[in-house]
């Protein structure tokens, strides 16, 4: 058996609904878990997928993350079926994401900002969030940033907002 996720991708940003979305099959019909964790606090949901003849089938499940007690900004979507033999996981699939909620109390989406010559994370966060102390969150938001004192002209980062 197989499985393909295709949504979320890597690093997106999810918020308190996570839509996770692919192909998995291989068998007549599988049951399949998905599970969206931070390494302290997980919610899991099963689901079905497989067209019935063996073949792959498409799957979308809604992940209600909003009552998970979440306490970082990283977390991981793991998509797995379990072994009737001794239930372990199989075919783990793992996508890394970002928890809008941790980043950004109510997050709702984010904006996409286009680094311009001499800018800085202190000053983009200064005129989105109204002080720049908070340029950790543009960090978190955009795991690519590996040193926070260096950003280039034409990057384009992801801000996270609240409506």
């Amino acid at each position: 058996m197989s499985i393909d996720v295709q949504q979320p991708r890597r690093h997106d940003i999810v918020g308190r609904t996570v839509l996770v979305a692919g192909t998995a099959g291989g068998a007549f019909e599988a049951s399949y878990v998905v599970r969206v964790t931070d390494g302290h606090d997980e919610v899991t949901q099963a689901f079905m997928a497989g067209d019935g003849v063996g073949g792959h089938g498409q799957f979308q499940v809604r992940v209600d993350v909003s009552g998970a007690g979440f306490s970082r900004a990283k977390a991981k979507v793991e998509v797995f079926h379990s072994s009737a033999r001794d239930g372990s996981e199989l075919d783990r699939v793992v996508v890394p994401v970002v928890l809008g909620g941790q980043v950004v109390s109510g997050y709702t989406s984010y904006l996409e900002h286009v680094v311009v010559a001499g800018e800085t994370l202190w000053a983009i966060a200064q005129h989105y969030y109204g002080d720049g102390a908070r340029y950790h969150r543009l960090v978190t938001a955009n795991p690519r940033i590996t040193d926070p004192d260096v950003i280039h002209p034409g990057d384009v980062l992801r801000v996270p907002r609240a409506l």
